[in-house]
């Protein structure tokens, strides 16, 4: 289960499987057990490190010599990119939403620390920005590559799919079910890749997205989507269906980037009960779903429940004044 496109190294893989076995005791509720992809280390870590290994893999072959994406000021996705680029040598431009924060801290720090170029959006598309600096870029004599938001097209989704392959793996290692797999989702490709390898190697455990900034909706048809597309990349000939794809949406908040209390108990808890780190932006807000749907008897006390920690810790130290307040 290999795509043709090519791949670098990047990560430190298969991610470890930890029990958290005193969070479970403390819920009272079913198994639970975290997916370290907050330990891949590149730049320290996170999902979008499988993903660039295919995505940077496939801009060397087209001869890139500067990578382009977007994301929010606190992107791990961009952290992630910038840092990938220092280790290819190649020049790294991320485009920003909104204007430059008064503190660079968090993520935004490492991009500077890498040595990415940033572009602040404004009000503007980021996507038309991007375009505009890729004109630049060819005009100055190099040779643009241009990555989507969180990495979320085929390529990079399929090394989702490989991940899945990886979490196979293991569970036959350790002779391990997972009724479910629970994640935080937001631009799709990690899901999305979950669920094209779920099919392709039958995983039977539900895969669950908990949304952090866009309606079920909206989201779910862009999964199903690019779950076709990872499919067809692949070379795999079945169709997936809508019910393979389930969103919860229900713990939006305030909207993207905006702890609450749910985000803030999350983290503390985690902290506190495991020593693991969770983000205020996509794993806090995943987790908190998590916790609220243990404590209102979704899943049963007989069930494993594999929690998929894609990473964001640098985000912690952007909200420190609110954590501590």
């Amino acid at each position: 289960m290999t795509p043709s496109t090519p791949r670098v190294s990047l990560g430190h893989f298969p991610t470890p499987l930890q029990k958290l076995e005193r969070l479970s005791e403390l819920l009272g509720g079913p198994e639970i057990w975290g997916k370290r992809d907050d330990l891949t280390g590149l730049a320290t870590g996170g999902n979008k490190t499988r993903k660039l290994e295919y995505l940077l893999g496939d801009a060397l072959a087209q001869g890139a010599t500067t990578v382009i994406t977007t994301g929010a000021p606190q992107s791990n996705h961009a952290r992630q990119t910038a840092a990938a680029a220092a280790r290819y040598g190649l020049r790294c431009v991320l485009v920003l939403a909104s204007m430059a924060p008064p503190n660079i801290t968090g993520n935004l720090l490492l991009d500077h620390l890498v040595g990415a170029h940033v572009r602040w959006a404004g009000e503007r598309d980021r996507y038309e920005v991007m375009e505009e600096v890729a004109a630049e870029e060819r005009a100055a004599g190099r040779t643009p590559y241009i990555i989507p938001y969180g990495g979320s097209n085929a390529i990079g989704a399929s090394a989702y799919v490989q991940a899945m392959d990886e979490l196979i793996r293991q569970m036959h290692e350790q002779d391990l079910h997972f009724d479910h797999i629970v994640l935080a989702t937001s631009s799709g490709g990690t899901q999305a890749g979950l669920i094209t390898g779920a099919r392709a190697l039958n995983f039977r455990g539900r895969i669950l997205g908990i949304s952090v900034d866009k309606t079920a909706d909206v989201l779910s048809p862009h999964i199903l989507e690019l779950a076709q597309l990872t499919a067809t990349h692949l070379g795999f000939r079945f169709e997936l269906r809508p019910e393979a794809v389930k969103v919860n949406d229900d713990y939006l908040g305030g909207g993207y980037g905006v702890m609450g209390k749910p985000e803030k108990e999350a983290i503390f808890l985690l902290a506190r009960t495991e020593g693991l780190l969770v983000d205020p932006v996509y794993t806090g807000r995943a987790m908190a779903g998590l916790l609220d749907l243990i404590r209102k008897g979704a899943f049963s006390s007989g069930e494993k429940i594999l929690f998929w920690h894609t990473g964001g810790i640098p985000a912690l130290f952007a909200y420190a004044e609110q954590l501590l307040s």
